[in-house]
């Protein structure tokens, strides 16, 4: 039997995101609306997002190839793989038998492990999964494999700007780099209809944007109040934003991490914690007596705990919305691609550092969870994974035909029997894509050459 493992958190990570997007101030001209609606109103440069050769099955394929292979990770090493997703491409078969066939040819098919799926929130739970089964009896000694992945589109309207696409993979083991604190997590799970996907013949959800905003505030709330209830009965204090360098959020829209980062000063303030000072009080006093409900909808005091807010913002929350700025909602993607944001970021001065996590998913389920950042070896080190991911490099994309893609999708999803067309010249060497469903709807995926002009087979 191992020895009990210590610090179990996430070893490596990779992120891919399609090369092609649409700059949000092109998106607003074309849409008629007023200038800064997308780029100021929500806080977004940019959005990426899939065309007919790409999808979440081909992203996940390339995050995960490349995970194993830039980390020099044997496929026989992993013991469980799990893939949070929400974009439905089968109804029973799971994303993460579409990506067996990476392990199949080492001869690893003792694999545990299936697909989460609630919302945005899907990702979150493999990942609590593949924790979890690293430090429990059931451990054989290998990694978990954690992989999150959407495709996020909306119909024409208002939620359009808020898409985006990415697949995000997670190696998960012990002595980790960035190992969680698992007495310091929290979650909110309750029944809201604030956004859906009841239409099975339509990729597009139905979305209560008021509600949706609502909801997501009132659980960070509830995740806040039970974290710092058990933070104090673990460490006897009070706990504050004070205590945390860095906090990460679901970003479906960067405007919403704002509301909701002033959100948490609030709540300290109601508490009376120690990171609210006298001018910060003065400021928020008027709201003091406000029902919760009332706060949700007081323009004022958003405007107020923004104010209060902006300087612990800019040092604690801005360094992780560089590519949920540049290239959307990815759904399950989401918090994780704010995360790698911050390592890419800050990835020298991380060591030793407390980064709180709030992970939301409609419906709805929700969970705040803390994890520390510590100095190891190669090849899972800060800087490594930093440079692995390469994110500045992979954000530079020129932007590409949105509306006329969007309708092609419309018309092929759920279909069968089409060719692709099989362009992958703006992808980069390495990149599986789409290049058919035949008549009994079966996909199948080739590999972009890589530079030494060797392929890969299609499965």
């Amino acid at each position: 039997m191992a020895l009990q493992p210590k610090n179990v958190g996430i070893l490596a990570m990779e992120i891919y995101f399609p090369p092609t997007c649409i700059q949000q101030e092109v998106l607003e001209a074309h849409d008629g609306a007023s200038k800064g609606k997308y780029t100021i109103g929500l806080g977004q440069d940019c959005m990426a997002f899939c065309t007919d050769v790409e999808d979440v099955i081909s992203m996940s394929l390339t995050a995960v190839s490349s995970l194993l292979e830039k980390y020099g990770v044997d496929p026989k090493q992993i013991g469980r793989l799990e893939v949070g997703s929400e974009t439905v491409l089968d109804k029973s078969k799971s994303i993460k038998t579409f990506l067996m066939p990476i392990f199949e040819k080492c001869g690893n098919t003792d694999i545990e492990g299936v697909d989460s799926t609630n919302a945005c929130y899907g990702g979150t739970a493999a990942l609590f999964n593949c924790v979890n089964w690293v430090e429990s009896s059931s451990w054989d000694g290998r990694y978990g494999l954690v992989v999150c992945t959407d495709s996020a589109v909306y119909a024409e309207g208002p939620a359009r700007p808020t898409g985006g696409a990415a697949a995000i993979a997670m190696l998960i083991g012990p002595n980790a780099p960035i190992s969680f604190e698992s007495k310091l997590r929290a979650s909110h799970m309750a029944h809201a209809y604030d956004f859906y996907k009841p239409d099975l013949a339509s990729e597009y959800p139905v979305v209560d944007g008021k509600l949706s905003q609502t909801c997501y505030l009132m659980a960070l709330d509830s995740c806040y109040k039970s974290l710092c209830d058990k933070y104090e009965k673990l460490e006897g204090k009070r706990f504050s934003v004070s205590d945390v360098d860095y906090f990460v959020f679901h970003s479906p829209y960067n405007k919403l991490v704002q509301k909701s980062f002033a959100r948490l000063l609030f709540n300290d303030f109601l508490r009376s914690a120690s990171s609210i000072n006298e001018s910060a009080k003065e400021k928020l006093a008027p709201f003091a007596s406000l029902t919760s409900d009332e706060s949700y909808q007081s323009r004022d005091l958003e405007k107020a705990s923004q104010q209060v807010a902006k300087p612990f913002y800019d040092s604690k929350v801005q360094p992780s919305t560089l590519v949920p700025k540049q290239v959307g909602n990815m759904y399950t993607a989401s918090i994780y691609a704010a995360f790698a944001s911050l390592i890419h970021n800050k990835h020298s001065t991380l060591a030793g550092q407390r980064v709180m996590l709030f992970s939301y998913g409609s419906g709805l389920s929700s969970s705040m969870f803390s994890v520390r950042l510590n100095e190891v070896q190669l090849p899972f080190n800060l800087s490594n994974i930093a440079s692995v991911m390469n994110i500045s490099e992979k954000l530079k994309f020129p932007p590409e035909k949105f509306v006329e893609t969007m309708k092609v999708m419309e018309h092929r999803y759920g279909g069968k029997d089409f060719v692709t067309s099989k362009d992958c010249s703006v992808l980069a060497p390495g990149t599986y894509y789409l290049t058919e469903v035949d008549s009994k709807y079966r996909r199948f995926y080739s590999k972009k050459a890589s530079e030494n002009g060797t392929l890969a087979n299609g499965h």
